[in-house]
């Protein structure tokens, strides 16, 4: 069924990962004497990465202090520089997704990973919009948050062939760029529908667009249930394998952080400068996206249906998306118990 739709990917462009390196050695240079203490754990975050708002409430509440360990935040400006980072010793922790840790793994890091969130992308349209579902997305203009091997825009063709029969890639024009571009063509009607990120995808909710298709239901049709979680937090286990109590202690703050979360509408409010809102009802949608992709950590349940996504999206991307030595390992995810 997938095989189709395998062929026709193009392959990614790369973005100057030499100045990425750069970048990323040179701002943590200017940060690393602040966690030379054996008990901090520095996380690299992008300057306007959501996870900013979980570290805040971390910190804030002092839950690093509470569970034995000192939160060190390193601000870099992209995600090849975090993952530069990573590798090169210079921050703890990064926000990533498993695919990427096993990929490193194939080439030889001994990475781990613990999910913070199951928040997913949507297919967004305007509120005028006669798409109703995938069927209506044929011969229409979509805009892509990513390239041709974002794991979204993968499930969407997979979905698509399920249920109508029809490979978006060759059946709509699909349109590839960043986020916030992508939302503003929508707005203006240069594009026809959206798939992007969560927090993008509320954003747009909150101002009057609507949803179609989340990317849970198109795991559902693809039978990958429960949905595991994608994006979470990783690092080398050598690095910090002395370290167990103070990475166990950064993961159940991390769980208490996201409890508060869940229950407490006065923290929202005081996040509220933090993620940067244009009215009550972004606030709103991003309050209650963020809310339905709260997880507790890993689980077994997890284990298969990541088995069965990593098979699925490895079909649909081929080597170039897990890369020519990776393979599934369930040792990548991180318990409490493990």
């Amino acid at each position: 069924m997938f095989r189709s739709l395998a062929r026709s990917l193009s392959r990614p462009v790369s973005w100057m990962r030499t100045a990425a390196v750069a970048v990323a050695l040179l701002a943590v240079a200017a940060t690393a004497d602040r966690a030379a203490a054996a008990d901090a754990i520095r996380v690299a975050v992008l300057k306007f990465g959501t996870v900013n708002w979980l570290m805040d409430v971390i910190k804030t509440n002092g839950l690093d202090a509470k569970n034995g360990y000192a939160l060190d935040l390193v601000e870099l400006a992209g995600r090849d520089a975090t993952t530069v980072a990573l590798q090169a010793g210079d921050v703890d922790l990064i926000t990533a997704d498993w695919f990427w840790a096993l990929r490193a793994r194939g080439e030889g890091e001994d990475m781990m990973f613990a999910p913070y969130s199951a928040a997913l992308g949507a297919v967004i349209v305007r509120g005028d919009s006669d798409i109703k579902g995938v069927k209506d997305l044929v011969g229409k203009k979509i805009g892509v948050a990513g390239g041709p091997l974002d794991k979204s825009w993968l499930l969407l063709r997979g979905y698509g062939e399920k249920e109508a029969g029809v490979d978006l890639a060759t059946a709509a024009e699909p349109v590839f760029g960043a986020p916030p571009l992508l939302n503003e063509q929508l707005k203006n009607g240069s594009l026809d529908a959206v798939l992007t990120y969560w927090h993008f995808a509320a954003r747009l909710e909150g101002s009057g667009l609507k949803q179609i298709i989340g990317v849970p239901e198109m795991m559902d049709a693809l039978e990958i249930e429960p949905n595991p979680p994608l994006v979470g937090f990783v690092w080398r286990s050598s690095q910090l394998g002395d370290r167990a109590a103070a990475v166990s202690g950064f993961m159940k703050s991390v769980v208490e952080a996201n409890r508060l979360l869940a229950t407490s509408d006065a923290e929202w409010d005081r996040l509220r400068p933090l993620m940067q809102v244009d009215s009550d009802a972004e606030f709103a949608a991003l309050k209650t996206r963020y809310r339905e992709g709260m997880v507790e950590g890993w689980s077994a349940a997890f284990t298969g249906s990541a088995d069965k996504l990593y098979e699925t999206l490895e079909q649909l991307g081929g080597e170039t998306l897990v890369g020519p030595k990776s393979k599934f390992e369930p040792s990548v995810f991180w318990m409490p118990s493990s």
